[in-house]
């Protein structure tokens, strides 16, 4: 249940109330406004709009509180309505519905939270979007994760979802890859051949040569260098697909940049950007009249050669994204995008189309860090981490946990020895060691030869310890965290949420006791109850996270 907006429309419901029999005058209602209470003894939810509405009123902000208090519709859910200077309505949940959330959960399961914001609209979420021509980096793992985690949350708020993985797989990028394997392959067999500085360095297509020799041998060395560029690509392509499954991340589609050529979309858009007055040919290249949307300078849209430049592919691109009937497109780009993405969105706007439909998201670097020292190279590689070797060493929960702790504009220090640990200084074993908790109440109750069944008609009227209450008005607040992903475009909420959710499970269950002897039977099913619902909890946030749930660890 979306509380705050519910509360927001009962506090209106308050004021037209009061405005009719004369209390309060007309004028016209401000956005109400609900929010948590910085000091939890003043209540639940604080609504502070009265103090908003002084100079419509005409009025003191406590006497317009009061009115809005005393005229309040009666909301089952709420206990209480109460006053706070300089002119505050604090609200307070009853007992009653924090202990029904425990049934809800529980019939919910992994729907839990999930609300009505999309109605079915078309989204995309574009994503990682790294070319064929070398292992996954570390810094698009961070990509990922962002934009898998996002698409989660927009499918709880009711968005249709795309996956979308853009590439380019042709020009010199993959010739140079051809070649680079070429000369590889040629010394994998034992001939003299050197890589030249505009070639692939990597080491990962000296493998892939390894295994060409293994199965033709010395047959292919009259082979063209397309040849050679297709097997580099379909191998590491293959290898993108696995190390981003690993990761628990499915793309729905993978858009090649190459197709914008061949159906002739980018001519199409440079032609309409012609036509509206936007593009004009100096020199024999194509320019985009940028600076006269607030562009330092024109940008070139065709080179001289008559070979597009990646602005114009990418306007292109997110014209296509509008004609595909996208509602709502999020991009989630690296640093290294950040005076590109500009550029871009000004291309779509001289196009016709209103920009605002693309939201481009863009993340810092991730530093990684082992025993207090930043990880430089890779044993293997000797150029860069890749997402694979940090996979390698802590996991695929581990990465995508430590990518989210951080909003997208700050850097992240990967401490990848806290990312093992097994202590809850590591956040994520301290998440993930809450469901382990929960499954181990129901493992001992098993063992104990007990009914499995036996909490389902358990009395939830019981649950009246503080710290029960706490997390189960907690659990009220992931949609509110679902709700702040997708609007503020913020994935990273939800691992705050999930760690905070976890700091009030862990007292609980040291103080709120299941299977103790002590425990009278109805409090011990009602607890059993609580436990079932935190694990499915538990379940649902690590689900939105893309990591697993363990049962023991």
């Amino acid at each position: 249940m979306r509380v705050r907006q519910d509360l927001a429309l009962r506090v209106i419901e308050a004021i037209q109330a009061a405005q009719t029999i004369g209390v309060l005058p007309e004028f016209e209602i401000p956005t109400v406004v609900i929010e948590k209470p910085r000091d939890p003894s003043f209540g639940d939810y604080a609504c502070p709009t009265a103090m908003q509405m002084t100079r419509l009123a005409r009025m003191a902000p406590m006497k317009i509180a009061e009115a809005i208090a005393n005229y309040m519709p009666e909301v089952e859910y709420i206990d209480s309505a109460s006053l706070a200077p300089p002119g505050f309505v604090n609200f307070r949940l009853t007992a009653g519905f924090l202990q029904g959330q425990v049934e809800e959960i529980l019939a919910l399961g992994l729907n839990y939270g999930s609300f009505n914001l999309g109605d079915g609209r078309r989204a995309q979420v574009e994503f990682v979007s790294a070319n064929p021509t070398g292992p996954l980096g570390v810094h698009r793992g961070r990509g990922g994760v962002m934009g898998d985690t996002l698409a989660r949350a927009m499918e709880a708020a009711s968005f249709d979802v795309t996956r979308e993985y853009y590439f380019n797989n042709a020009g010199r990028q993959m010739e140079m890859l051809g070649e680079s394997l070429n000369i590889r392959y040629r010394q994998a067999l034992g001939q003299g051949a050197e890589l030249g500085g505009d070639h692939y360095q990597g080491d990962y297509l000296y493998w892939i040569a390894l295994v060409l020799v293994g199965q033709y041998g010395d047959s292919l060395l009259e082979k063209p260098r397309e040849f050679f560029s297709k097997i580099a690509e379909e191998t590491i392509f293959a290898s993108i697909r696995a190390t981003l499954k690993r990761l628990n991340i499915v793309f729905d589609v993978y858009y090649n940049e190459d197709d914008l050529y061949t159906s002739g979309r980018v001519w199409e858009a440079l032609d309409e950007l012609r036509l509206k007055g936007y593009a004009y040919e100096k020199d024999g290249a194509y320019w985009f009249k940028s600076s006269e949307l607030g562009d330092e300078k024109d940008r070139v849209l065709i080179k001289s050669g008559g070979e597009p430049t990646y602005r114009m592919a990418d306007i292109a691109y997110h014209w296509h994204k509008s004609e595909r009937g996208f509602d709502l497109v999020v991009d989630i780009f690296g640093a290294d995008h950040h005076a590109t993405a500009p550029t871009v969105m000004m291309g779509v706007k001289a196009m016709g189309q209103d920009p605002d439909f693309v939201h481009v998201l863009i993340h810092q670097f991730v530093t990684l860090i082992r025993e207090g020292e930043q990880v430089r190279m890779s044993t293997r590689r000797g150029h860069f981490v890749t997402l694979d070797e940090l996979l390698d060493e802590v996991g695929p929960d581990a990465v995508r946990y430590f990518m989210l702790s951080r909003s997208g504009n700050s850097t992240i220090d990967f401490d990848m020895d806290l990312a093992v640990e097994q202590s809850d200084k590591n956040p994520v074993y301290y998440v993930q060691n809450a469901h382990v908790r929960c499954a181990g109440i129901f493992r001992k109750w098993d063992e104990a030869g007990l009914p499995a069944e036996a909490d389902q008609d358990a009395d939830l009227s019981l649950l009246t310890h503080e710290n029960e209450l706490a997390f189960l008005r907690k659990a009220l607040e992931l949609t509110e965290t679902l709700e702040l992903m997708v609007t503020q475009y913020e994935p990273h909420h939800i691992a705050f949420y999930a760690y905070e959710l976890a700091a009030l499970f862990h007292p609980t269950y040291e103080t709120c006791r299941v299977l103790h002897s002590e425990v009278p039977e109805p409090l011990r099913l009602a607890r059993l109850r609580f436990y079932r619902a935190a694990k499915q909890l538990f379940a649902r946030v690590l689900d939105l996270m893309g990591m697993s749930a363990p049962e023991v660890m």
